[in-house]
């Protein structure tokens, strides 16, 4: 039985990646520190004989017994109202987090799979984005915390390929959606279905112009599985390359929500990209992949999660979280069973 262990296994798509690699037939060990990850997400997994939780922060040593055959980094704040209050913690876990995990991977010859994001691009001079792009990132302002951290954990990963032959893989995930999204975690699509079920106007920055494209997260998740199961070492986007303004997206979630188009202007923030759309050639030809979900589907999914997780949501959210009681069994962590990381 293939062994995986997952960082940030608690978050919106680390919990989905880990119901993914059970389905597959995995022994999982989840690691989180549920600073921004939800216990709740892995309630589910309660008695599931093969997942383990490890309650620690991906920043310090990991020290794992046994084998272990595969690394899915995903760990660190991902949501704007995360990263801008969490700067430090943003860096920590794209630099030293990766350093960790990809030393864990080097001493027990596991592949490494480095959740990336197309905020590696910044605001981009090229449309639709494809790999080759270097991006367009302002690197001391505010959403440089989180674009420089991925951006130097691309780099680490590259370098753990290329010096200790450690087979590595880099997904960079475009703006996803779906069930066990935290309501008020910043993104634009909890923060539109969230005002929507609440009666309120939804927020428009700027003049909602700005484009994005939105992957369901089982598309996405399908993305990455398959990725680790190949030998591509080069980045690979996975997004829905399904184009939108934003002013047509928050209509789209009023139409479904069946609820009065009530809009509010507000001043753009700064360093927002105007537009975003992955490139998924690569991804298509490579992996053979393609996102099947198309977006009102997903919305109908997603609309409803949140109308049944609504009365709770502001609880679950608040402060620092901690797991309800054991959720599988965490493995026995004895010192010096690793080499440290180099």
């Amino acid at each position: 039985m293939p062994f995986a262990v997952v960082t940030g296994a608690a978050g919106f798509l680390g919990s989905h990646l880990v119901d993914r690699l059970l389905e597959a037939g995995y022994e999982v060990l989840g690691i989180d520190n549920f600073v921004t990850g939800n216990p709740n997400n892995l309630a589910h997994l309660k008695g599931e004989p093969r997942f383990h939780l490890l309650v620690q922060d991906v920043t310090e040593y990991l020290d794992i017994p046994g084998k272990v055959d595969q690394i899915f980094h995903l760990a660190s704040p991902a949501s704007p109202v995360d990263y801008l209050h969490l700067p430090i913690q943003t860096l920590k876990a794209g630099a030293l987090g990766t350093y960790r995990a990809l030393g864990l991977a080097k001493a027990k010859g596991a592949a490494f799979l480095l959740a990336s994001t197309s905020e590696i691009y910044g605001d981009p001079l090229v449309h639709p984005q494809n790999e080759e792009y270097w991006g367009n990132v302002n690197p001391i302002g505010p959403r440089g915390v989180y674009d420089e951290a991925k951006r130097f954990a691309e780099a680490l990963t590259m370098a753990y390929h290329r010096t200790h032959g450690v087979r590595t893989h880099i997904v960079r995930i475009f703006n996803t959606y779906g069930p066990r999204m935290r309501l008020h975690d910043g993104r634009v699509v909890p923060a539109f279905i969230g005002q929507a079920l609440e009666g309120k106007p939804l927020t428009i920055f700027g003049d909602g112009s700005q484009t994005r494209s939105f992957c369901y997260c089982s598309d996405l998740i399908e993305g990455i599985f398959v990725l680790a199961q190949s030998t591509t070492a080069d980045p690979v986007n996975i997004g829905n390359p399904t184009e939108l303004s934003i002013l047509e997206f928050a209509r789209i979630i009023c139409r479904l929500a069946n609820i009065p188009e009530r809009l509010e202007y507000k001043p753009l923030p700064v360093d927002d990209p105007k537009q975003r759309r992955p490139d998924i050639s690569r991804a298509q030809k490579v992996l053979g992949w393609r996102p099947k979900v198309d977006l009102e589907t997903g919305l109908r999914e997603t609309i409803a999660w949140f109308r049944a997780h609504r009365p709770n949501a502001g609880k679950q959210e608040e402060g620092t979280r901690t797991p309800p009681g054991s959720l599988g069994r965490p493995p026995a962590r004895p010192s010096n069973h690793l080499e440290e990381p180099s």
